[in-house]
Formats: structure tokens, C-alpha cells, sequence
């Protein structure tokens, strides 16, 4: 069966945080083939890309020269769409705000290819918003220009007519253009601008790196070289600048600048990482850990073929559930084949809500989620006050390494117990001298830890003097277990949220550092 023609889907990406695509550029990139991605797009975007699919940078930084032309981008667009692909561009901000995505759709019109657009939010938006400057206000601004500056202003001067522009809009933004800023400059002042209009320059927007240079138009020059800005950055020119004084909010945030460490599995770190960009703060990954199949699966298929013997099925992570699922639909025939897990007669209870929230996205009838603690202590406790355990069989899909608290604590108390291993918790191949180099540094101001193996695997790979550098962090552990194996490594950890999860860890930190800084302003005033 010969495939038919495939298709481009143009997406765009948005300013810098990942997370400000659209649902809808999500869902592209699930169905890619191919994703021809840009260097000003986050590589985090590339997590939601489908597993079979081939991603491929062809650079396109500022004034860089790219790493694939763009007439070649164009043919490899038109190529593997002809075979059938689905090809993904994602571009930074907007696919047809200076991102040539009017050229690469033409290409395809001219092959006979079909194309869609998926708009993005474009950093003439999207970084000055962060930077607290609307590009229109109506007590300042009623019309706005976005103009490149790529191109040297003095050789383009008759094309781009800076002088006109200078004069004809409220608000005038520059994309790409720090490399000829000074240049720029002299033609809108040449222009007619006033000298004194409000202008500022907004370096790596919407992230927690982001930097604002504000000054009078004929100041920005020597205050955006004083402060060392490079590209990416947005310039700004108009009114409304001023209203960053009240407006300005994200550098506000509670984590704001902040590098934190992030040593979660790859294929688990989004959550973590995007509260940790929402609160401000910079997410630094190096996973510590890789999850893995089964060593065998026979156990495993034993006991999904056998799934109506069992009174009940205890999953004590996220992770274990998403193996069992995986497996179980295998067997089935393929991932599209839905396994009728909602009529499994066995009571489902998880270790707290983010296993429930897995089981349940994976059509189980959750019965019971711990609410203490939410480690399998609690759930030991609760389920022994709620169910009899005497003479039923249970069965607990697990890692190669977990504990043995509900197994054991279970047996004891009578029942029948098949604690099966469903997938390998595996040391990740992390750079030990990248991690050494930023703690020597003092790179990193926190570092977090969702797992024992995570802890043993990470002080691994320090020498004396990284390990020495560790006391100059921050260190979160996800729960009370997580935290004794940091204790036993010597660095008990400062935060502990009351129950385990990415989006309570973020909590508990500012919290932690909202009461230092409290405590900081109260020794100021004695």
C-alpha cells in the first residue's frame, strides 16, 4: 500500500517559554513525522513530539547564518511531504512574523502539498508583555509597527524608511536588530523622533533570564552596552515604556532568576519544570535516572492475564501505572486498542493524587488515594482501616528497586501478594563534569530531588569539592523517603512539602523562601 501525499503544518512556537504554545501546536507536533524545529524554539517543545517522529535543527538564531538554508529547508519540507510525511515547522513566535513561514507555504502551493498554520504568540507581544509594556495603550498609543533590523539600516535604509516610521507610529518594535542597533538608532532620531521618547530593549523575554534596559531613545545605545544585552532581544520605542514602572510583574515572580536543578527521568521533568518556569525560575534539567522496560515480562504478563483473580491492584507511582498500561495494551494489539481497565472487578488504590490522577487518564475506577502522607505507609494505614487484607490477593505493578513496606506490611496482615516488576529505575547518563563545573560555580542555587535513586545517583557523581558546593544550595526532596535518603548522604533537605508532588514542591519552596525573606526584613528593622 503506497502512502499519499502528507503535509507542513507551520506552528509556532512562541517568545521563549515553552509553555506558551498553543494546545493546538501541541496536538502538531504529536502527529509530526518530521519536525524541522529553529534554535530560537525551546527543545522542551520537542517532548510532545510523537516517539517515531525525526527532529532536525536547522538553526535560524538572529544574525547567525543558519545550519540548513532556507532554500534548503524548503526542498526537505517538499521532499518528505511527496513521501507522505506530516512535517512539522516550528518556528520561535509566530510562523509568519519574520519567520519566513510565507515562504516555505509557498513552496508547498507550488508542489501541490497541503499546509495549515498554527499561529504562536510573537515576542512583539508576548516579551514586552512579560517586561510589563502593552505595545498599545489608550492613553498613550494607538498604533504600533514591528519592524525587522536585521538588515544593516544604512544599506536599507530606502527599503525599511525608518525615517517615515520613525514619525508614523505610536509604538515602534524592533525584532533582530541589536547587532545594528546604533545604526537604527541615528536613522529614528534622524527621523524626527523626539531624543526623549521612553525606549527599552528586552533580552530573552518570558524567561526567567529575561533582562529590561530602559532609558530615553538617545541613552539606549550606551545603557543596552552597559549592560552587556545580546540577542535575543526585542527594543521598544514609544509612550508606552513608561508604564513598565507599575506594570512590570514577571521579574516580580516568586522564584524569579533562579537556577534550580531539576534531576527527575527526562520523560517525567515537564511537570516540574513548568511550575517552576511559571513561579519565575529557571529549570535546569540533568536527569539523574532513565526508566526502563522490564528486564522480562513474563511476570508482568502473567499478571495481566490474569487480572479478574485479583481483589485489588496497588499502584504506588505514576510511573507504574503508565508501564502497566503500556504492556497491557501490547499485548492487545497496539497502543490505538483501548484495554477495559474500568471493568476490572479489583479495587484500584493508589499512593497519592498524582498516581490517582495517572490511573484514572487511564480509565481505572480509583478507590483509594492515600491522604496522609501520601507514601506507602499511609496508604498501608488507611487501607488496612478500610480493608480487610485476611485471604485476598493483591497485586502491585512496581520498579526493580521499590520498597518493600506495602508487600511485606500486606503479607503480614495475611494477604496473598504478587509485587510484580514493571519497569527499571536505571542511572541516566548525566554529564558529572557539567554538574561539578555548575556547582563549583555556584550556578545553581537549588537543586530538587523527586527519589532516593535519584539522591544516590546525583552525589555519585560529585568529588569533594562539588560535594562541598552542595551546602551552598537549596535542596527540596519531593517526600519524607526521598528526604532520608538525602539525610543519609549528608544534606538533609530544607524543603519538604506535606504531600509529595512537582506542583507542591514549588509551593512549599516559595513558601520557604518567602519566610527567609520575611524573616531577612525583620532583622533589617531591629
Amino acid at each position: 500500500m503506497t502512502r499519499g501525499t502528507g503535509k507542513l503544518i507551520l506552528v509556532g512556537a512562541g517568545p521563549g517559554d515553552p509553555d506558551l504554545i498553543t494546545l493546538r501546536g501541541v496536538t502538531a507536533l504529536g502527529r509530526a513525522d518530521l519536525v524541522l524545529y529553529d534554535e530560537l524554539a525551546s527543545d522542551d517543545l520537542l517532548r510532545f513530539a510523537a516517539e517515531h517522529a525525526e527532529c532536525v535543527n536547522v538553526g535560524k538564531r538572529g544574525h547567525d547564518s543558519p545550519t540548513l538554508p532556507q532554500e534548503d529547508i524548503n526542498a526537505l519540507i517538499v521532499e518528505r511531504a511527496l513521501a507522505g510525511d506530516t512535517v512539522v515547522r516550528l518556528k520561535g513566535g509566530d510562523p509568519f512574523v519574520f519567520g519566513r513561514g510565507g515562504e516555505e507555504a509557498s513552496a508547498c502551493v507550488e508542489a501541490g502539498i497541503p499546509y495549515e498554520v498554527v499561529p504562536g504568540v510573537s515576542s512583539p507581544i508576548g516579551a514586552l508583555a512579560y517586561a510589563g509594556i502593552p505595545v498599545t495603550d489608550r492613553r498613550h498609543a494607538a498604533s504600533f509597527a514591528v519592524v525587522t533590523g536585521h538588515k544593516d539600516p544604512t544599506r536599507a535604509a530606502q527599503a525599511t524608511r525608518w525615517g517615515e516610521l520613525a514619525r508614523a507610529v505610536d509604538t515602534l518594535v524592533i525584532l533582530m536588530g541589536m547587532r545594528n542597533l546604533p545604526e537604527i538608532i541615528e536613522q529614528v532620531l534622524a527621523g524626527g523622533r523626539d531624543p526623549q521618547t521612553p525606549a527599552a530593549a528586552v533580552h530573552k523575554g518570558t524567561l526567567g533570564t529575561q533582562e529590561v534596559v530602559v532609558a530615553p531613545l538617545c541613552e539606549l545605545v550606551a545603557r543596552v552596552s552597559e549592560a552587556g544585552l545580546r540577542a535575543p532581544a526585542a527594543v521598544v520605542i514609544g509612550e508606552v515604556v513608561r508604564l513598565r514602572e507599575t506594570l512590570a510583574w514577571w521579574e516580580k515572580a516568586p522564584l524569579f532568576g533562579k537556577r534550580v536543578l531539576v534531576t527527575r527521568a527526562r520523560e517525567q521533568a515537564s511537570e516540574l519544570a513548568s511550575a517552576l518556569r511559571a513561579a519565575g525560575a529557571e529549570p535546569v534539567l540533568l536527569p539523574m535516572i532513565r526508566l526502563a522496560p522490564p528486564s522480562s515480562y513474563a511476570e508482568l504478563d502473567r499478571a495481566l492475564a490474569s487480572l479478574s483473580d485479583y481483589d485489588a491492584i496497588v499502584f504506588a507511582s505514576s510511573n507504574a501505572v503508565r508501564f502497566f498500561v503500556e504492556r497491557a495494551r501490547q499485548l492487545k494489539g497496539g497502543e490505538g486498542v483501548p484495554f477495559a481497565f474500568s471493568r476490572i472487578a479489583a479495587r484500584i488504590l493508589c499512593v497519592g493524587p498524582q498516581t490517582a490522577r495517572a490511573a484514572v487518564e487511564a480509565g481505572f475506577a480509583v478507590h483509594l488515594t492515600a491522604s496522609g502522607r501520601g507514601n506507602a505507609e499511609a496508604l498501608l494505614s488507611e487501607l488496612m482501616a478500610t480493608v480487610q487484607p485476611e485471604g485476598r490477593r493483591f497485586l502491585i505493578p512496581k520498579s526493580d528497586i521499590a520498597r518493600k513496606v506495602m508487600p511485606e506490611g500486606l503479607r503480614a496482615a495475611g494477604a496473598v501478594v504478587d509485587a510484580v516488576e514493571t519497569y527499571r529505575n536505571v542511572p541516566a547518563e548525566a554529564d558529572a563534569g557539567l554538574l561539578r563545573s555548575w556547582l563549583g560555580r555556584g550556578e545553581l542555587e537549588v537543586l530538587t530531588f523527586t527519589s532516593p535513586s535519584a539522591v544516590r545517583n546525583f552525589f555519585a557523581l560529585l568529588d569533594p569539592a562539588a560535594r562541598s558546593a552542595v551546602s551552598r544550595c537549596l535542596v527540596v526532596a519531593v517526600g519524607d523517603t526521598t528526604g532520608k535518603a538525602l539525610e543519609g548522604e549528608g544534606f538533609p533537605a530544607q524543603v519538604i512539602p506535606e504531600r509529595p508532588g512537582a506542583l507542591e514542591m514549588v509551593s512549599a519552596l516559595v513558601d520557604y523562601l518567602a519566610g527567609d525573606l520575611a524573616e531577612d526584613l525583620a532583622g533589617d528593622s531591629d
